[in-house]
């Protein structure tokens, strides 16, 4: 785990005291609570930054679809509205312009998000990860000196 907690004066006393099997086998059993542990705070990592992910994803679908049907729907009325004051061909570029700005800023809005979630690693673990490991190395030498 990231923090260490300190044992009572008492119990460092009954680990001086205690033989190599007892503390090997209290050392597997510290280890597979510790590996279970990670494996844990990994899962729930990668569950949320899965959720992170489908949001994006959900975000840039929407920007799709909204740009899919925003140019069947109302290009037609918009090109008309426009076509009072300009050529039609021009009203027909103004509108496109307009569609395509709209679909870009939802797409950029969606990426991000997906981008929040990228790499799909759970970042949070494998620091916990290899401060345990840094603690056991350091608890090791302390115990060769």
């Amino acid at each position: 785990m990231a923090t260490r907690e300190r044992e009572p004066i008492g119990a460092e006393q009954e680990l001086t005291q205690a033989s190599i099997a007892e503390l090997t086998r209290r050392l597997s059993e510290q280890s597979t609570l510790l590996a279970r542990q990670e494996a844990e705070l990994a899962k729930a990592e990668l569950a949320e930054k899965g959720r992170m992910l489908g949001i994006g994803l959900g975000e840039l679908s929407a920007a799709g679809l909204f740009g899919f049907l925003a140019l069947g729907a109302l290009t037609a009325t918009l090109i008309l509205a426009l076509a009072q004051a300009v050529d039609g061909w021009l009203a027909a570029f103004i509108v496109t312009g307009v569609y395509l700005a709209v679909a870009g800023v939802l797409a950029l809005i969606g990426r991000s998000q997906a981008q929040e979630a990228m790499p799909p690693a759970p970042e949070h673990a494998k620091a916990s990860v290899k401060e345990d490991v840094a603690a056991i190395k350091e608890g090791a030498k302390e115990g060769r000196s």
